[in-house]
Formats: C-alpha cells, structure tokens, sequence
C-alpha cells in the first residue's frame, strides 16, 4: 500500500503541520493565473471534436491542432521604452508569454504533448508539478480527451489546485518533494501505461522543439536574432529550446547570428546557475536540505535541473551568462514593469531580467537590441 494522498473535492490541498520539516505547510504562491475563458467561445466546435472519442484521430487531431494555432503561442513582444529609460540601455523588448490560456509558456509543451499523446495512441497523460505546469497539462488534456494524473508533493498547497480539478484532473499528493513526484509519476506512467509528460524523460525532444517557437517568434517581429535573449531558469529546458530555436534559425540563414543567453535564477537554489558560476562541466546537484522556498523563488528552485546540462552548454556556447537573484531583486523589478509597462507578471519571471540588467550596470552593454522572457501573473 501507497501512502499518496487523491484529492477528489474542491478544496485546496493542505497538508497537517509539520509536512516540510519546520512545523508548517508551503504555501506555494505562484500568482499565474488562466484567462477566461479559457479557449476562446468560438472554438467550442473544435473543442468537442478534440475530446470526442467516437470520431476519427485525424479528425480529432485537426481540431485540436486549430486549437493550438489559435490560442498557444505568438505571444506579445513589446518595446520597454519606460524600462530602457530605468536602466539606460536602449531596445530592451518584453516577450510576455503570459499571454497563453493558463498564463505561462508551460501551455506550449502541455498542447504538443497532449497532441502526441492521442497521435500515439494513448488514453492518459501523467506528470508531476507545483503548480502552473499542471493546470497547462491538465487544460491540454481536458480539450484532448485525455485522462490527466497530477501528482503534488504533499507539502505544498497551490492556489492553482481547484483549476487542475476544474479542468476534470486527478491530483495525487506524495511524499517527498517535486524531485521525487517527478520519479513517482513516471514509475506510475511506465506501471500504467500513460503517456509521460515529465520535463527531461523520452519527450526531451519535443518539449524543446515546442519552447523553440518562442525562438521562431521572436525573429517574425524582429527579422533577426537580438544579441541577447534573457531567460528565467528552473529545470532549463525553456532555456535550451530557446537556444535550439534561434541555432535553427541561423543555421538555415534566417538570422546573422546565435543570441548570447542569459539566465538567472533564484539565489544559491538553481543547479544550472551554480555550475556557471563555479566553472563546472556539467551540472551537479545541490544539496536538498538548502534548498528552501518562498512565495516569490518557487517556480525557479530546485536542486536537480532535469535539462540542466542542455541550458548549460546554450548559455556557454553562446558567449552567455547566469546569476543569482534574489526574492527582493524579483519583486522590485515586477512592481517596475506594472509601474512603467502595465503589466502584471510573476515575479519569479523577472530574473533573467536582473541577470541582464546586473551585467549592464557593471560592464555597460553595446547599444542593440535585447529580449527578456517574461510570464503572466494575474489576467
């Protein structure tokens, strides 16, 4: 017998004192939040037919791919003409992929997955989060027609759990922390035969291909590479399929260069920043019991990055950077945005904007054009 907890009611999942060690439950405050609605009304068609399993595949997997052309992606980029005034460096764009349905990019992977889920066959799709990678996983696979399992670590609460249940799926709570929920789902996804919507696993390849179109995107509205792409970074696969997107680009001759990547994360609690900054190969894990959240690092930490070699090598090869950065930094520079740009971002997504604007400050950067990646917080 298990000891994984199902939340089946519409309450938020908290878990009795003393689930992390120090006597209290994690109040994860992630702030993303999905528009509504969530899919535009006249897609409803497209919609039924996705999720209709009476209907022919392909005829399920036309509707569901309309559905992404129409709502997944092709985010705003603008020019922050007040933030360039701030830090004085002139071209600073904001690609503000919290434009997607459920307010982050994790939309991106959770619809290509769920595509090739029902292109292959399969009836179920499973992965671990903390919270705004569940409720993209769990929309994907509500319009797919697909079961949807997401396992939580026991000690976190998400404001995001009652979206993950609305969109009709199944949340098991485990023991451990989001590492560990990670090995659970996919021993259960191998055991059961679900597909495995996991950052890192056999769908490494498409999940970068997905974050590659932000790549792709940004050319469309620039025609060009910028000389810098500045990214937040957790597990880093955002990051590589950046990267992977505009060696694409230059490759085929589309753009005169490969931007420099830039990447900042939360202080001392990201694998991929530690290794840039001590000059390591490769990645190495951290050290779990120093690894501690709050409201504002959470969706950064983590002391294994499951794509944390491939951000590595896009940061090195480019000419790039990372750095620390801390909760303060973060919040500053999302109440600077909604000041001076009017949007309302997640704080955490500001980091590799602190990262570039750090660098600027010490080393003054060539006048250019630049890109930071920036995530939704609230509609």
């Amino acid at each position: 017998m298990n000891n994984f907890k199902t939340v089946k009611d519409d309450q938020e999942a908290i878990i009795p004192s003393g689930g992390n060690g120090n006597g209290q439950s994690l109040s994860l405050l992630d702030g993303a939040t999905s528009f509504a609605p969530t899919i535009a009304p006249e897609l409803e068609t497209q919609k039924l037919v996705a999720a209709d399993k009476n209907r022919h595949i392909e005829e399920r997997l036309e509707a569901f791919e309309d559905i992404i052309d129409s709502e997944i992606g092709d985010t705003t980029l603008a020019r922050a003409r007040n933030i360039e005034r701030e830090v004085g460096l002139r071209q600073i764009f904001l690609k503000f992929d919290g434009g997607n349905p459920t307010g982050t990019q994790k939309d991106r992977i959770a619809f290509a997955q769920a595509m090739d889920a029902m292109r292959r066959g399969f009836d179920s799709i499973t992965t671990a989060t903390c919270g705004n990678y569940g409720v993209a996983v769990a929309l994907a696979a509500s319009v797919a027609g697909l079961r949807c399992i997401i396992y939580i670590p026991e000690t976190y609460r998400t404001k995001r759990i009652q979206e993950i249940i609305n969109y009709g799926s199944e949340i098991v709570m485990v023991p451990g922390d989001y590492e560990n929920a990670v090995l659970v789902s996919r021993k259960q996804a191998e055991k059961d035969e679900v597909y495995d919507a996991n950052p890192g696993g056999a769908n490494t390849a498409l999940q970068l291909r997905a974050y590659g179109e932000i790549a792709y995107e940004i050319y469309d509205e620039l025609r060009d590479a910028p000389a810098a792409v500045a990214v937040p970074v957790s597990n880093g696969s955002t990051l590589a399929g950046i990267y992977k997107g505009f060696l694409s680009l230059y490759r085929r001759g589309k753009t005169s260069r490969i931007p420099r990547i830039i990447a900042g994360s939360s202080f001392g609690k990201n694998p991929i920043v530690q290794a840039y900054l001590k000059g390591s190969p490769i990645c190495e894990d951290l050290n779990p019991d120093l690894i501690h959240e709050t409201p504002i690092n959470e969706p950064l930490i983590n002391w294994h990055s499951v794509d944390g070699n491939l951000a590595l090598d896009a940061i090195r090869l480019t000419g790039g950077w990372a750095d620390d950065v801390s909760d303060k930094s973060m919040l500053s520079y999302a109440r600077l945005i909604l000041e001076r740009e009017g949007l309302s971002i997640l704080p955490a997504s500001t980091a590799g904007l602190v990262a570039f604007v750090e660098r600027h400050r010490k080393d003054a950067l060539p006048s250019d054009r630049y890109v930071i990646i920036l995530t939704g917080r609230k509609t």
